[in-house]
């Protein structure tokens, strides 16, 4: 294999040895299979393309200073995986092959996994979608499973520093009680002309408020958002959002840190209150905020006028990251230590 230049490594994708798949057909699951090809044959028909029967994860696989490779909070994301399939009438994936499958492409990979301080990890992607054949709207009754890997460096090209959002009401990304709580591809297609509109404007990405109203904070992008103040750690209540959990993780940390947690509904107007404010998730651990500008209103946020992520951010990001590479204690059993 050509010689990976880790620290320089992007946020996109890189063809790895395998991947890792399962079938399910006449109401059961298959055994785990090993693929080398990146590509599939799919009926036309499929559900998943006609009906948006499909639902991904993302994870990590972090290389510590032992050499050993630490996967962060796999099992959150099979359970999270199993809601999803739920929201959509797709067949579950039991936690049990969820995690052996994810095990198993990390080991068969492993040259893939970046070294110690690199800055990189190696990103983990699950998708579960429809196979079988239907032209009527019902759910199918055969469904892929499929993880595959990639190196990947942060999210952000400059890693952790802070970036701007902006406010556009005339965009939702999703509705309360419709799909916005399960991590499904219909709510990434929603958010791409917002989210390009954004970009071409100078923007790291567009800050949804509540669909119904409009008048409480949502989501970054497709991220969760939380705003530090009076040493509490804030972010949204909402049933549009996705249980981030990067969010869940920070949550927990917060309150080693000694902050007190709240979570619930936030009025845009409350963003004049925080002291920090980032968005979180798997891709970026925490994205620290800038400034929102608010173009309806004419207004301008402003959490770090030197552009400097705040002290709060900055521990918790180092806490989370410590954990994952095995320089912190794992005492809440997040990380599973591959053999």
């Amino acid at each position: 294999m050509e010689q990976i230049d880790w620290s320089n490594l992007g946020f996109g994708y890189m063809k790895t040895d395998c991947n890792v798949r399962c079938m399910y057909s006449n109401g059961k699951w298959g055994e785990l299979e090993v693929h080398e090809s990146e590509y599939l044959s799919l009926h036309m028909a499929a559900t998943s393309l006609h009906y948006g029967q499909e639902s991904f994860e993302g994870l990590k696989a972090f290389r510590g200073k032992d050499g050993k490779i630490r996967i962060f909070r796999m099992h959150d994301n099979a359970l999270r995986m199993q809601d999803s399939a739920a929201g959509t009438l797709m067949a579950q994936v039991p936690v049990e092959k969820f995690e052996e499958a994810v095990k198993k492409v990390v080991k068969l990979n492993e040259r893939f996994v970046p070294p110690y301080e690199s800055g990189a990890s190696l990103y983990i992607r699950p998708i579960l979608f429809g196979s079988g054949a239907q032209v009527g709207v019902r759910p199918s009754d055969e469904y892929i499973f499929i993880v595959f890997v990639t190196p990947v460096g942060p999210y952000f090209k400059g890693g952790f520093q802070t970036t701007p959002f902006v406010i556009m009401r005339e965009y939702d990304r999703s509705a309360p009680l419709g799909m916005g709580k399960y991590k499904v591809g219909g709510n990434y297609a929603a958010s791409l002309v917002a989210g390009e509109r954004a970009h071409q404007l100078g923007y790291s990405n567009i800050f949804y408020l509540d669909a119904k109203e409009k008048k409480y904070i949502d989501e970054c992008g497709a991220a969760n958002f939380f705003g530090i103040k009076d040493n509490t750690y804030v972010t949204p209540k909402s049933t549009s959002i996705l249980p981030s959990i990067t969010n869940k993780s920070l949550m927990k940390l917060a309150v080693d840190l000694g902050l007190k947690v709240e979570q619930r509904s936030i009025p845009v107007e409350e963003l004049a209150t925080f002291e920090e404010a980032g968005a979180c998730g798997t891709a970026a651990v925490i994205s620290p905020i800038q400034r929102i500008d608010d173009f309806d209103e004419n207004k301008s946020y402003v959490f770090s006028p030197d552009g400097t992520p705040g002290a709060i951010c900055e521990k918790l990001y180092k806490k989370l990251r410590g954990i994952q590479y095995g320089d912190e204690p794992d005492t809440y059993g997040w990380v599973t230590v591959l053999e």
